[in-house]
């Protein structure tokens, strides 16, 4: 009878649960700020899509490797562990960054970017008659993959900037950078990008709320623009006219995708067991979809999907809350990126668009893609930390 009462029964916590509460609570350090304000959702979802994407990857690497000519089964697949591992990186140092230095570290980008197209366009590594690369060693960087998300955040700020001060030219010096980036994509050409870029711009046009006279000069010339790629770019007009009528070119690529999806029905041949993924070219890079399904089946594929849409939505959700407007336009647009991308990639996928050359983000291997979309998540995570202020209700 003489035992003390445990201090919970007083009211008090246990001295080691209160030591703990408190310094969560006063630590002060980098990490410890940033543990509390960065979006846990986001970060936790970004983490299971790049190990998704490493778990296809493993999938679809001993075809891609008997298809190339390596002996190693797993090249791509330790390629793109190296890449995933350097883009997470990228994302969580770029997520420390404050709102300031990230928007820097981005118009930094759009420079950098900018001066790599010209290397290119003047001196690039072509594939497959395409001019896109710059070669560094083995790895291939495409500057059009950085350029999207560093032009969005460019965009971003003009518009922010025009709102402070109406007299700001935002929308000239923003069409003026994009009528210059399609120049360079279409020179290259990679018409997928120029159409990836200018939903991009659509989208933080149309969330900026700019007057319907704009829009209207900005549709006019994207459609005289459609119309002139089609009949001055052989390419587009090639890949346009074999999606019109299949039944007089070349679909092989998408008929093996649609016979892979067809193969997979509700859940999947088995890991590893996938037959068609060695008949598919690009089953590692743009058709990863189509793998995923033979492998997986059409449910596992579909909760992938979800995960995508579910990043997307969290970062609208997030934007939404924002009281700063560059934030919020800033975060829509790279959520509207991605996207829009990975509709496009399973539009392709099933046959209900041209194949443009587009990987599905954070899932297909892809070493400048990769990277491009970790840096695009990273400036999300960043722009969308929690601090005094930041947002205007809740959390």
């Amino acid at each position: 009878m003489g035992l003390n009462p445990p201090l919970t029964m007083l009211g008090h916590d246990p001295p080691m649960v209160a030591t703990t509460f408190q310094l969560s609570r006063t630590n002060t350090s980098a990490l410890a700020e940033w543990w509390r304000s960065v979006d846990h959702l986001l970060l936790g979802m970004l983490i299971c899509l790049i190990g998704a994407g490493l778990i296809l990857s493993m999938a679809a690497s001993p075809a891609a490797a008997q298809r190339i000519g390596y002996a190693d089964p797993f090249y791509v697949l330790y390629r793109h562990l190296f890449f995933a591992v350097a883009g997470l990186s990228g994302a969580l140092t770029l997520s420390f960054f404050s709102v300031t230095q990230a928007r820097r570290f981005a118009l930094l980008a759009m420079l950098g970017a900018l001066v790599i197209l010209l290397i290119v366009d003047v001196s690039g590594h072509t594939v497959k008659g395409a001019t896109r690369w710059i070669r560094i060693g083995s790895f291939g960087l495409q500057p059009s993959e950085f350029a999207k998300p560093a032009f969005i955040v460019f965009a971003a700020w003009m518009f922010a900037a025009a709102k402070r001060s109406p007299d700001t030219p935002a929308f000239p010096i923003v069409f003026g950078l994009y009528l210059v980036l399609i120049a360079f994509f279409m020179r290259q050409p990679d018409f997928g990008q120029s159409f990836l870029l200018t939903l991009c711009f659509a989208a933080v046009f149309f969330f900026a709320g700019l007057s319907l006279a704009w829009l209207a000069l900005f549709m006019g010339v994207s459609l005289l623009g459609g119309v002139g790629a089609y009949l001055a770019l052989p390419h587009v007009r090639s890949r346009l006219d074999r999606f019109l009528n299949p039944e007089n070119a070349d679909t092989y690529q998408t008929d093996k995708a649609l016979e892979a999806i067809g193969q997979g029905r509700l859940f999947g041949r088995g890991p590893g067991e996938g037959a068609v993924k060695y008949q598919l070219p690009d089953g590692h890079t743009d058709f990863i979809f189509a793998l995923t399904v033979e492998e997986f089946g059409l449910l596992i594929s579909a909760a992938l999907i979800m995960l995508l849409a579910a990043f997307v939505m969290r970062a609208y959700r997030l934007a939404l809350r924002l009281n700063d407007y560059f934030r919020q336009l800033a975060v829509a647009g790279l959520a509207t990126m991605i996207g829009m991308q990975t509709v496009i990639n399973l539009f392709v996928n099933l046959n209900l668009a041209p194949p443009k050359g587009m990987t599905l983000p954070f899932i297909s291997y892809g070493g400048s893609s990769m990277l491009a979309l970790c840096f695009a998540a990273g400036l999300i995570l960043a722009f969308t930390r929690r601090h005094p202020g930041a947002f205007g209700y809740g959390d």
